[in-house]
Formats: C-alpha cells, structure tokens, sequence
C-alpha cells in the first residue's frame, strides 16, 4: 500500500519543490499506472528521490531490495551505488521480471542491478554478501522474518529502510479495528523499537517510512 496520508495539496506542493523525476522514471511511473496492477505499489516521484538522496548520501557498495514491483525504487536506489556497487533485488511475481529489466536497460544500470525471482525468505540465506543498505518493501506479514534474515548481513552502522509502516493509518487504530496486515507491519514496529541493537527514526512520506542504523551486533 501506498496511501498519500497528507493532504493532497502539500503532497503536491512537496513534489512540486523535489527535483523532477528523470525521463527514466517517468516513463516508468506511467506504464506502471497504464499496464500493471496495483499501480500504487510503485514508490513514486517523492519516495523515489528520498531514496535516491538516501542511497547518495550513503554511496553503499551493496544494496538489497526484497520487493522489486517494476524496478523504480531499485533505480532510485542504484543511482547511489558507489563505483564498483551492485544491488540485489527479489521479486516473487516472474510476470514483472521483463519490464524491470527494461527500464533497468534505459537507466543504463542494468550492469548494477542483480534481480532474483522467488521467495525472499528462501534467497537471502544464499546471498553470501554484506549488505550496507537494505529496503524492505515486500508482503508486510513477513516484514519481522526479513529483518532477522538480513541483519547479520548488515555492518554496524549499516542501514535498513521499510515502506508502509503507517499502513494506510491503520497502525493507530485500535487493535480489533487493524486488518491483519496493519497487525503486521505494528508488530514489526514494536520489534524494531525494542531492538537495543539499532536506531530508528519513522517519517510519515507517503505510507511510512522507517530508517534504522545498525549499532551493534
């Protein structure tokens, strides 16, 4: 889910002042919305560049995606990758792998870019790499598992990111009006906020975004 939580006008005004999506990208966020379902899975022009300054700003070597969709938060992602940088990205749907690939080949990042098709829970314990940077934008009932799947594969002072963690602001409601997913995605929050390991902080873009910094093993 993807749910704009702020007024439409300052969502807007906040595009407005965020540096213009590449031609890339806008090609891309627009055959999402014309031809793929769930078209609001897509991260979008504001998330987007979020992760595109995060990426930059912490130029990783390693990047994992566990959540593909059609390739646009792995391009934001990649455009920070150090020289020599690679991302692995996971996807369970083999009907996205083609137009991921194509719009990783506009880019020119399809050189940095690794996809891997299956279930997360069964790839990532064969990827034998250090991860700087982990986004977590998959099936929000497994959102715990990936987190203690990927952690020992993360430096200290390494970085997680997870989307959707406010869930369409069902994570405030009382628990018996939550859907089982917005039960989910709190549990994960509250076992983040009792990580002694790590730092968090969660800004309220688009559907929640959680940013934890690894502090120790």
């Amino acid at each position: 889910m993807t749910k704009v939580l702020l007024p439409l006008a300052l969502q807007e005004y906040a595009e407005h002042f965020t540096t213009q999506e590449d031609e890339v990208l806008k090609e891309l966020n627009e055959e999402t919305y014309e031809h793929i379902g769930r078209p609001h899975m897509l991260s979008g022009h504001l998330q987007g560049a979020l992760l595109q300054m995060l990426s930059c700003m912490i130029r990783p070597k390693r990047i994992l995606e566990i959540g593909t969709y059609t390739g646009y938060a792995a391009i934001c992602l990649a455009k920070g990758l150090s020289e020599d940088g690679v991302l692995h990205t996971i996807e369970l749907d083999e009907n996205l792998k083609e137009i991921a690939q194509r719009y990783f080949a506009k880019a020119e990042l399809q050189d940095k870019i690794k996809q891997h098709i299956g279930k997360a829970a069964d790839i990532i314990p064969t990827l034998n790499e250090t991860f700087d940077l982990v986004f977590i934008d998959a099936d929000k009932k497994n959102y715990g598992l990936y987190y203690d799947l990927v952690f020992d594969k993360i430096p200290i002072g390494g970085i997680i990111i997870a989307d959707n963690v406010l869930f369409n602001g069902e994570v405030i409601l009382p628990e018996q009006e939550q859907g089982k997913f917005a039960k989910a995605i709190h549990a994960f929050n509250e076992k983040l906020l009792n990580d002694n390991r790590v730092e968090q902080v969660l800004l309220p873009v688009r559907d929640g975004i959680l940013i934890v910094r690894k502090l120790k093993n």
